[in-house]
């Protein structure tokens, strides 16, 4: 595994793509990370991995801004995100994707997937509105942006349909669509192979090492298989705690995942201090 350095992690250089330098956060009494750093490269596939209350969801959330880390700094593209916020990852180039979803009921799957390209709509909420020419010429083009992505993803002949009509598998596509109709430089994925099958899970791996060619991705995920066969890099953790980083093949077969997984003490000579170098 890559050896640890101190939890000082110096400011990363400006291609160094997204970066958390020793974040923790606290609820109450209550670690849910600790000293955590790591870095997704540009154009790389990273998975963070880890039992249940590993504090995966908590990491999730501070990278989209839902949650304020106590201690620690966030980096995107060599800069430091000050207070960021879900509202501002679209103009940073980064998407994201929920459990939840989030879809509008009531719109059509076409729409759904417009209200992700807001990033490159030019004309304004009151052209749109007034319908004045360069608002129905932004409209088109943001729409056949809109449907290009659903192509991409298979299920462009849904675009009429509303999502409560469609089955889960289906929906997370309409979800994934929308992250990708604002064409961002990052991706962060939570749990995408949550609902669906061996197959739907094989064809979503696909998908995502495509992505990796024009964006970087970061995902948390349960399924071990998706993990092992996309991610260039994996970072794993239990208790709020770092403790091993590497490729598949290194994470696989660490004492200090094994551990983690099988329930037994981490020896204390094979965890890796959180806060070292950044991957």
């Amino acid at each position: 595994m890559p050896e640890s350095g101190s939890t000082a992690v110096p400011p990363p250089r400006a291609d160094a793509g997204f970066v958390m330098s020793g974040v923790s956060v606290a609820f109450g009494g209550l670690v849910a990370l600790s000293e955590v750093s790591l870095e997704v490269a540009p154009h790389q596939v990273l998975g963070v991995i880890g039992p249940n209350g590993a504090g995966k969801t908590t990491l999730f959330n501070v990278a989209c801004g839902f949650v304020r880390p106590d201690t620690g700094t966030l980096y995107w593209r060599g800069r430091e995100l000050r207070g960021l916020r879900p509202h501002r990852l679209a103009a940073l180039g980064i998407s994201r994707t929920l459990q939840g979803l989030g879809l509008f009921d009531r719109m059509t799957v076409l729409d759904n997937v417009m209200v992700g390209a807001h990033r490159h709509a030019r004309a304004g909420f009151w052209s749109a509105l007034l319908a004045l020419p360069r608002g129905g010429r932004e409209e088109r083009e943001l729409r056949a942006r809109a449907l290009a992505v659903l192509g991409e993803l298979g299920v462009a002949d849904l675009a009429g349909r509303v999502p409560t009509g469609l089955p889960y598998p289906v929906r997370k596509r309409v979800a994934l669509a929308r992250a990708l109709v604002a064409d961002p430089d990052l991706l962060l994925l939570d749990e995408p192979a949550s609902g669906l099958s061996a197959e739907e899970i094989t064809e979503l791996g696909g998908t995502i090492r495509r992505l990796a060619g024009r964006m970087s991705v970061m995902l948390v995920e349960h399924h071990m298989d998706l993990v092992m066969s996309v991610c260039d890099h994996i970072v794993v953790l239990d208790f709020g705690r770092l403790i091993a980083r590497g490729s598949p093949d290194e994470v696989r077969d660490h004492p200090a995942v094994l551990a983690a997984y099988l329930g037994e003490d981490v020896p204390h000579d094979t965890a890796e201090p959180t806060g070292g170098s950044r991957c």
